[in-house]
């Protein structure tokens, strides 16, 4: 009789392995559902914002970087991360025009523009939350603001409102591309 019940119990966890092979975060049988998505939250100043985690490949302590001679002054440098150079960029400095302090929570998030690795320097990740959709609002920053080019929606938690950085359009201004001093 006892090995009626391990069998019985090692079905079930072959069952359980064939529903967990297909579920996927995010996704619902629920056709109600919000769909939501992982972000990676961080300080930029005083501003606060999200970007998807699946565009970032990896959360970095600040390395050392070697400059780049004739690349506008927001872009620190060079880094070697495991063999791969890193192109190093003050995310803040770009954005304002005001070079952001190296702190002992700068991070740099790593990423790619173009299949090339950079690696975008922030204040301070706070760490990982998950977004849905349906609670995103557009937001209503001035066209002066430093992010406006950047953040079309918002996502606000209690009193906390996530800004959310857009990396494709970030990487497609004409001024990020064009990384050139001159």
């Amino acid at each position: 009789m006892k090995l009626n019940g391990n069998l019985a119990a090692f079905a079930k966890l072959i069952e359980y392995e064939k529903r967990s092979e297909t579920f996927a975060p995010g996704n619902s049988r629920d056709s109600d559902a919000a769909p939501e998505w992982s972000g990676v939250t961080f300080a930029l100043g005083e501003s606060r914002l999200a970007c998807k985690i699946d565009q970032i490949h990896e959360i970095l302590p600040i390395p050392t970087s070697t400059p780049v001679p004739g690349a506008k002054p927001w872009i620190i440098g060079l880094a070697n991360v495991r063999g791969s150079l890193l192109t190093v960029v003050d995310l803040v400095w770009f954005l304002t025009g005001v070079r952001s302090p190296v702190t002992q929570r700068s991070r740099l998030l790593a990423t790619y523009l173009n299949k090339t690795p950079i690696g975008l320097m922030i204040d301070e990740v706070f760490g990982q939350r998950h977004f849905l959709d349906s609670d995103a609002v557009s937001t209503e920053l001035p066209e002066d603001s430093s992010l406006h080019k950047v953040v079309n929606r918002q996502h606000s938690f209690g009193t906390e409102t996530w800004q959310e950085l857009d990396l494709d359009k970030l990487f497609n201004t004409a001024e990020f591309l064009n990384g050139a001093a001159g």
